[in-house]
């Protein structure tokens, strides 16, 4: 792979320091690596549709959801993997841009549903079309194969982080020495 920043860095720390194991970083730190191209390399048609981070991920929601594309803000936050918070700051930006309205429960009227209206349904579409377009693109260098084989590592990886299975590890310092 040329020029592999990782690579070079896991070299230098084994260099460094030999007695630990810094292949890890072959992983994660490319992980890190391509979601940060990925964001550069996605983001294009929401900043050119004047969406902030996040707010194409609610119209996405909703349209998924089908007729009439409406959640709660407690199911949008199941959907999209974030907290009820950050759903509020989202939803309230684009009912601003009267993508989104936000109406008293059918089914409880003590609650509240978000949907999509008519323009926010319209933009969905136009802009799902470009961000499936980019992505394809993005995998364009993987075989199908390839392709199938990171999906199966990913999903492993996935259920993996997100079981509880993982446990950071523990950091120790020593006490730091107190004044007498």
């Amino acid at each position: 792979m040329e020029d592999d920043r990782v690579a070079e860095i896991v070299g230098q720390w084994r260099r460094e320091r030999p007695d630990l194991d810094p292949s890890p970083l072959l992983i994660i730190g490319r992980i890190q690596q391509i979601a940060a191209v990925l964001d550069t390399t996605l983001r294009p048609p929401f900043a050119a549709a004047d969406l902030g981070n996040g707010d194409f991920d609610v119209l996405a929601a909703l349209r998924r959801e089908g007729e009439p594309y409406t959640l709660t803000a407690g199911q949008l936050s199941q959907r999209m993997l974030v907290t009820t918070g950050a759903v509020t700051k989202r939803v309230d930006r684009l009912i601003a841009r009267g993508l989104v309205s936000r109406s008293v429960s059918a089914a409880d009227a003590r609650g509240r549903v978000v949907g999509l209206t008519p323009a926010g349904a319209a933009l969905t579409d136009r802009l799902i079309e470009d961000h499936l377009a980019n992505e394809a693109a993005v995998l364009r260098g993987l075989t199908d194969s390839d392709r199938r084989t990171l999906e199966r590592l990913l999903a492993t990886m996935t259920r993996a982080l997100t079981s509880g299975d993982v446990e950071p590890a523990g950091m120790t310092y020593p006490a730091a020495p107190t004044e007498r």
